[in-house]
């Protein structure tokens, strides 16, 4: 029993040196997988390895992933994006700082129609950060809100995060979509709060729009322009999340109505293009490939330590820690934050969720109620350096004087408001499950 935990001690270190050393996470975990397993039960563990697979593959909730993927890119591709910010911007540009709530704005309704980082950020940074430079933002601050604008997608509905954790917690889908709506929206109230107030002390660094450029565009031009460009996409994702929480439609079916109406949307507003059904529909299936294949090979890493007595490696860890369960839930978090500094969401989500969940359901913590902190907890592994990916597609398109050091020092207060949000997730449970438990689900 003593070399069995051994074992799952060095596998879990070989799993973060190939990691560390660059070898792609899905190869890391069959790779890990396989050689420990084969070491400690030789061939017969992995008898167990076709059924777990095809139930992988099988799995009639993980349609929804492909559909919203597609729902999103096709959104992302059809440039429609570009409007819907200039709209937001000119709406709140007169405030100190509105042009960075607008920015939060567009990232929380982009996160409920596509999900996707990196479509958000880097469409933020071409198209906002040389006019914000310009207009005298602070290049820190706007660099800042347009990485955490862009992480929302991961807890606003629906997000990829809350799919796989519904499978890995063996939760519904439906009731992960409705708790996330309370911590998603209290996140964009912390980072519109937080902006409101840096303006209102140090106007300098966020200035207003000048009026002259605001008038340019008349009242009645820019409403028109709202109920064109902003209201599709407000209806999509109503009629999307509206069905899922109204429990019309399961998540898979409604995603298949929103990649339809993604298509609408896009063929309404004169943006169309069979060139770009051809483009959205190759990106879908790579991205769900890749998803997949990191799903499968996450099962043959998951059979080996469980098999390797893992999972009492890690119960006994807990023992160890004073607290009670409160103590367990922080260790945990922290634990997930910290391997957000170095590896992305899906891995964390695969490798420290199943360990810890365990323990934390057997001391009576709601399910639901853990997948939200751990959510709201994984959108840090985007912004954290070194390897914060919203970091890296911003870079990839800011301006030249636009330094690493000022997306670093940028995403510090938004790091710190994610640790507000957590923290009133923890405190008021309710934030999560109230919307769940009026729906009676």
């Amino acid at each position: 029993m003593f070399d069995m935990h051994v074992m799952a001690i060095f596998m879990l270190i070989g799993f973060f040196i190939l990691l560390m050393i660059g070898v792609p996470v899905a190869i890391t975990l069959a790779t890990v997988g396989f050689v420990f397993g084969f070491l400690g039960f030789g061939t017969s563990l992995f008898n167990l390895l076709p059924a777990r697979v095809f139930g992988i593959v099988a799995g009639y909730q993980w349609l929804a992933i492909p559909l919203f993927i597609f729902m999103g890119i096709m959104l992302e591709k059809s440039r429609l994006a570009d409007d819907l910010l200039d709209v937001i911007g000119h709406i709140a540009g007169g405030v100190k700082g509105g042009m960075a709530v607008g920015i939060i704005l567009f990232g929380a309704l982009m996160g409920a129609t596509t999900g996707i980082v990196g479509a958000t950020v880097i469409t933020l940074g071409l198209l906002t950060l040389p006019t914000l430079i310009r207009r005298g933002y602070n290049k820190s601050i706007a660099c800042g809100a347009i990485c955490a604008s862009g992480t929302l997608g991961q807890i606003i509905p629906p997000s990829l995060i809350l799919i796989l954790l519904s499978d890995i917690m063996q939760l519904s889908v439906g009731t992960l979509f409705a708790a996330a709506v309370g911590p998603g929206l209290i996140l964009v109230v912390v980072y519109i709060v937080f902006i409101l107030v840096l303006g209102w002390l140090k106007p300098d660094l966020m200035p207003p729009i000048p009026k002259e450029e605001r008038s340019r565009v008349s009242g009645k031009e820019l409403w028109v322009r709202f109920w064109k460009v902003v209201v599709p996409p407000i209806m999509l994702v109503v009629a999307v999340l509206g069905s899922i929480v109204g429990g019309v439609a399961a998540p898979t079916e409604a995603a298949a109505m929103g990649a339809v109406g993604s298509i609408l949307v896009t063929f309404l507003s004169g943006r169309f293009k069979w060139e770009i059904l051809k483009q959205v529909a190759i990106d879908t299936t790579k991205i769900s490939a890749l998803m997949m294949f990191i799903l499968i090979c996450a099962q043959v890493f998951a059979l080996s330590f469980r098999g390797l007595n893992g999972e009492e490696l890690i119960s006994g860890m807990f023992e160890v820690i004073p607290g009670g369960i409160n103590s367990d839930i922080w260790f945990m978090l922290l634990l997930i934050f910290v391997l957000g500094f170095f590896i992305e969401w899906i891995e964390i989500s695969y490798i420290a969720v199943p360990l810890f969940l365990p323990v934390l359901l057997a001391q009576g913590a709601d399910p639901v109620w853990i997948a939200m902190m751990i959510t709201v907890c994984l959108q840090s592994s985007f912004l954290t350096p070194p390897f914060g990916w919203a970091l890296f597609y911003l870079k990839g398109v800011a301006p030249p004087e636009v330094k690493i050091r000022d997306l670093y020092i940028g995403v510090l207060p938004f790091l710190f408001m994610q640790g507000v949000a957590l923290f009133l997730v923890f405190y008021y449970p309710q934030i999560s499950l109230w919307l769940p438990k009026a729906i009676g689900w």
